[in-house]
């Protein structure tokens, strides 16, 4: 059997998530990557980036959570990291609603549809779910990876450093009960996809407020625009 949590062992989250997470718990994330990476069906993202949120993002690092649903199921576009495609790929809606947002709230547009530079300076762009089949969204959601998840978005509220957790839609939002709000900041909005970003997303300036508020704890703000 392969060990597909190679990757997440290598960050320094996992320190701190074994004594909330059982070894029978990890062991079926395993046996379940082994299932679906293994099996006649394509599975996104790649088994390497699985993880790739906590690689790219420490919890160290982090000051930023944006929570997403799960990977895009389209062959290429999934890196691991919520809304974040390939720059050879074109942005899908709610990127789109994304950097248009970025735009009104910041006065200048983001070029790139890579997020990667995002999570390198402390946001982690978390799914909910970490893997889907190919050409069916929300395949693998409610058989393994929410109490995963969870978990991730606990310990980074219970870390001692500030944070912001910018929470789009119905299903992000519902992650409000496991942070600590006397510590940390929510900012929450309509989705930014296509069929919701008029309700809410639009106007909302989440990356003028996130910036404002980290400076008003000391800490340094995040580059939207890289």
């Amino acid at each position: 059997m392969n060990d597909y949590l190679i990757n997440l062992k290598r960050t320094d989250w996992y320190p701190h998530l074994r004594p909330v997470l059982t070894d029978e718990y990890l062991d079926k994330i395993n046996e379940f990557l082994n299932r679906a990476y293994e099996g006649p069906v394509e599975v996104y993202p790649p088994a390497d980036k699985i993880f790739a949120a906590m690689l790219y993002t420490s919890l160290a690092q982090t000051k930023v959570i944006i929570v997403g649903q799960d990977p895009y199921h389209e062959k290429g576009q999934a890196q691991g990291l919520s809304f974040s495609v390939p720059d050879d790929f074109p942005a899908p809606s709610s990127l789109k609603n994304i950097h248009k947002e970025i735009e009104s709230d910041l006065g200048q547009k983001r070029q790139s549809h890579d997020l990667i530079p995002w999570a390198k300076q402390g946001v982690l762009l978390l799914n909910s779910v970490l893997t889907v089949e190919e050409h069916k969204a929300n395949s693998h959601a409610g058989v393994i990876w929410e109490h995963f998840t969870d978990s991730v978005i606990q310990l980074a509220s219970a870390h001692p450093t500030p944070k912001v957790f910018i929470l789009w839609g119905n299903f992000a939002r519902k992650k409000s009960s496991l942070i600590d709000t006397r510590k940390d900041l929510i900012i929450q909005s309509a989705h930014p996809s296509g069929l919701s970003a008029n309700r809410g997303f639009f106007g909302s300036r989440p990356f003028s407020r996130c910036n404002d508020w980290l400076e008003s704890k000391g800490r340094e703000p995040i580059d939207w625009l890289k």
